[in-house]
């Protein structure tokens, strides 16, 4: 299968109550955990180094190396580790406990891709590429967030 055979279905997931793991603590799991914290805190990190900015966040830290055992009881799963090996080990882990699983920069390994978002009040706008082109969605999002920036589109009561 080729990139380009991905087909992703843009929907918005509930995960009132339920929980998420992050593994990975550097730079990639930093941006991504980032932008997480704006709609959730229900997320835990495992690493055997987490980055200064991670654990300015609301969420639970592990300081450990990656078990299969880990994955016990989340809903979802974001792979942020520089280690592809380790990245694959981890989806496959996910693939037999049937969780769903986002191994960063390999979206042949992924169920899921997170698009570009832009939040506004309660209102999230994502642009999503279909794992194509993620610097493209970032170019059309930052549009968009101009467009709300200036007023041009304004959220309604």
């Amino acid at each position: 299968m080729n990139k380009s055979d991905l087909q992703f279905l843009p929907i918005s997931i509930n995960v009132t109550g339920k929980k998420i793991l992050m593994i990975g603590g550097g730079k990639v799991a930093s941006h991504k955990a980032e932008i997480m914290a704006r709609f959730v805190t229900n997320v835990t990190v495992i690493a055997p180094e987490i980055s200064d900015k991670i654990r300015t966040l609301p969420f639970e830290i592990i300081e450990k190396e990656y078990e299969s055992s880990d994955l016990d009881g989340y809903f979802l799963v974001y792979v942020v580790t520089d280690n592809h090996e380790l990245n694959r080990k981890i989806k496959q882990d996910c693939e037999e406990r049937g969780i769903l699983a986002s191994v960063c920069d390999a979206p042949l390994l992924c169920d899921f891709v997170s698009p570009a978002i832009h939040k506004e009040e309660h209102i999230t706008v994502s642009v999503g590429s279909n794992a194509q082109n993620v610097y493209q969605s970032v170019d059309i999002r930052n549009q968009i967030r101009e467009l709300f920036e200036n007023g041009t589109i304004k959220i309604k009561e």
